[in-house]
């Protein structure tokens, strides 16, 4: 449990306590007043009247006089008794709505969890709050294994494809022996390009089982932040070339970063991947870097179909993807973006989405040290 909700779940029972003390406290002491205002209050009405011995009142009166001493005693006792017993149920009542809320909590059931006691209020929120968010939890984790599993689907069906077209190209190449050179060459690239495909979808289901089996540990190291730009730019020309794509670098030189090179290599590839395949044809790709006193800034624009803000907003959730087509040749598992959101946050930093004007921007801003 996170440190900040033990002190406020601590913080709470101690204010609730001290809320009961005091009560139980100013309860014990108005009791207590009352006795010597009461007897003050009877004395000044006996005086006010003439009694004869025969008077049942005056009788009465005498008796008590008497017994002052144990009737204080029985006073007090019977009433301090009552009102420890009182304050104790209490506390007993406090605790059984307290576990019948805290059992709802788990519920599915959409209602809220309301307690009888005003003293409870405090507690009454945080624990809707407890309940909200595992709600919430469990609903995204339900949404996130559903569109794991129909990845899974999409890219086991993908895979045939590549794979049939591999052996049907091999298997001319094996029953024609007089075939052309030039279809030779033909089949062959055919062949190599589906290969490659088949390695890509095999990558894919190897990134869903690492993202979900083991955690992203970082190996920090000094870093030429402008330099690893630069050969990220030069690595992707034959991609941008494909699409008859250009890309600018606007960044200071040697720019020093401590991070780990390895895991921001692989957010720049993602970013980029990213931009290169919602680009329109024939535009430019712009990285910028800044750097102020405390942060490398860098923002990746490319313009494409303005993304909509509802699936904006779910840009970072694993398995997510913008095209949600069967197909998964024009896209991958849905992780690059989760990974690179918790590699930039893992260094601390921030990463966000924005679209307008068919435009689409991702920004990442990490502190240099």
């Amino acid at each position: 449990m996170d440190a900040r909700v033990k002190k406020k779940n601590r913080s709470l029972v101690f204010g609730l306590r001290r809320q009961q003390l005091l009560r139980l406290v100013l309860t014990l002491v108005l009791y207590t007043a009352a006795a010597p205002l009461l007897y003050i209050l009877a004395q000044l009405l006996y005086s006010l009247f003439i009694w004869q011995e025969y008077d049942l009142i005056y009788r009465l009166a005498h008796w008590f006089a008497d017994r002052t001493a144990i009737l204080a005693l029985g006073y007090i006792g019977l009433g301090y008794t009552a009102i420890f017993l009182h304050y104790f149920s209490q506390s007993f009542s406090y605790l059984e709505e307290v576990l019948e809320g805290a059992e709802s909590i788990y519920e599915d059931d959409g209602e809220l969890i309301s307690f009888s006691s005003p003293a409870l209020s405090q507690i009454e929120t945080q624990m809707n709050q407890l309940k909200l968010t595992l709600r919430n939890n469990q609903r995204a984790a339900q949404e996130a294994e559903k569109r794991k599993t129909e990845l899974v689907a999409y890219l086991a069906h993908d895979l045939k494809t590549p794979i049939t077209s591999v052996i049907g190209y091999l298997s001319l190449l094996q029953d024609e022996p007089q075939i052309s050179q030039e279809m030779r060459t033909r089949y062959v690239n055919i062949s190599l390009e589906k290969a490659r495909r088949l390695d890509e979808l095999i990558n894919e289901f190897f990134e869903i089982t690492r993202f979900n089996l083991s955690s992203i540990s970082l190996e920090y190291s000094r870093v030429n932040l402008t330099r690893m730009l630069e050969q990220l730019v030069f690595e992707f020309r034959p991609m941008l070339t494909e699409k008859n794509l250009t890309c600018r670098l606007d960044a200071p030189a040697d720019v020093i970063l401590y991070c780990d090179p390895d895991k921001l290599q692989r957010v720049f590839d993602n970013l980029l991947r990213n931009a290169v395949g919602y680009s329109y044809p024939d535009t430019e790709i712009v990285i910028s870097l800044s750097v102020d006193a405390s942060a490398a800034h860098l923002l990746f624009e490319n313009q494409g179909m303005t993304i909509p803000a509802e699936k904006l907003s779910r840009i970072f959730e694993q398995f997510y993807r913008l095209d949600s087509s069967r197909t998964t040749a024009s896209g991958g598992a849905g992780l690059g973006l989760a990974i690179a959101k918790e590699i930039v946050e893992l260094h601390h930093g921030r990463i966000s989405a924005s679209s307008e004007d068919e435009k689409i921007r991702f920004a990442v801003d990490l502190p240099l040290k």
